[in-house]
């Protein structure tokens, strides 16, 4: 039985490549078979084109071939004599796997999904986890005014989850018209283009006087500087988004000093392990509230999906991904894959 991976084998290059099925070995391991696997872009561009600093802390030896795909819905093919919350058929999301059509995960990493909810919504649970803790770490209330910078798939599922805490206003940011669209029909209470030459006097008329909570998704520098400048006193920053560049200013005694504003890092391996507690929650305990959200209607993650592949695709796919970093929301169906053999 053949395992087939998207795989990048060099820099700017995505390649289908077949590697053995992964064998059970610990008590509690759990071997999946992919149904569905969400493209998470800024991630994945950065592996694909061998950015040195998507190693974070870690130094900066990218080498390849380097594999990514770390958000998926599937159903459970076999487990160790361990394992007690799953069992094989069970159809779950999935979280740190990769573009495969089979991976073996820890227990802790799958979630069981109920028999409505379609593979490609469990392949946005894991990632959904993202925009969640960053909204837990600004302690965001009912009835704070919000703004998201950067509309890619963490900013508009920022969006929904936003809504659903209860934030007011919530403003979407995006140059692109296209996906300020989409974040009204999302459930965003207005959408600008931060290039407007009074975008920072429109938000501020908009929250009465400044944003209490933002989230900073472009990773870019100037991304943070334009939003600090639309935050009220004492306002929250989460900064989701990979700031990978680090070379950029900022007028800190102005725009964080003196407002008294607070920069939280929002990279969701920065959360509790085990259990969790007030605006900081375990990577499980989020991935299980997304899902009690989706089933619950309070969430349409799959209305995010922008275009659909088969894996065999993946080559043509991560080109235009390398070549473009304004890239559209992705998935791999992986559901056919194996029907020939």
């Amino acid at each position: 039985m053949k395992n087939t991976n998207i795989v990048f084998t060099s820099p700017c290059v995505a390649e289908l490549v077949e590697k053995s099925v992964p064998e059970i070995k610990g008590d509690f391991d759990v071997r999946i078979k992919i149904m569905t696997t969400t493209v998470s872009a800024g991630t994945e561009r950065a592996n694909l084109t061998g950015d040195p600093n998507v190693r974070g802390r870690h130094a900066p030896d990218v080498s390849f071939p380097r594999q990514c795909g770390y958000s998926a819905g599937a159903v459970v093919d076999a487990i160790g004599k361990g394992v007690k919350t799953v069992k094989v058929g069970d159809r779950v999301a999935a979280s740190w796997t990769k573009h495969a059509e089979y991976v073996v995960v820890n227990e802790k990493q799958v979630y069981r999904i109920p028999d409505d909810m379609t593979f490609s919504e469990a392949a946005m649970v894991h990632i959904a986890t993202f925009p969640m803790g960053a909204i837990r770490k600004c302690k965001t209330e009912i009835g704070n005014s919000a703004i998201v910078m950067g509309l890619g798939l963490l900013g508009l599922v920022s969006v929904e989850l936003l809504r659903a805490a209860g934030a007011a206003p919530i403003i979407a940011v995006d140059p692109v018209p296209e996906k300020r669209e989409l974040a009204l029909k999302l459930g965003a209470d207005c959408a600008l283009d931060p290039f407007d030459a009074d975008f920072v006097k429109t938000v501020k008329a908009i929250t009465g006087g400044g944003a209490h909570v933002a989230l900073e998704i472009t990773g870019k520098g100037q991304g943070l500087d334009m939003v600090l400048d639309c935050m009220a006193n004492f306002g929250r920053v989460a900064l989701l988004g990979c700031t990978r560049n680090s070379d950029f200013n900022i007028d800190y005694y102005r725009k964080v000093h003196c407002p008294g504003i607070n920069i939280v890092g929002a990279h969701t391996m920065a959360r509790p392990k085990t259990e969790s507690s007030v605006n900081a929650w375990t990577e499980r305990d989020d991935a299980e509230a997304i899902i009690r959200l989706i089933s619950l209607g309070r969430l349409n993650l799959s209305r995010l999906v922008e275009e659909t592949y088969t894996p065999k695709a993946a080559p043509a796919v991560y080109d235009r991904l390398a070549k473009n970093a304004a890239f559209p929301v992705v998935q791999f169906d992986w559901s056919g894959m194996g029907e020939d053999e």
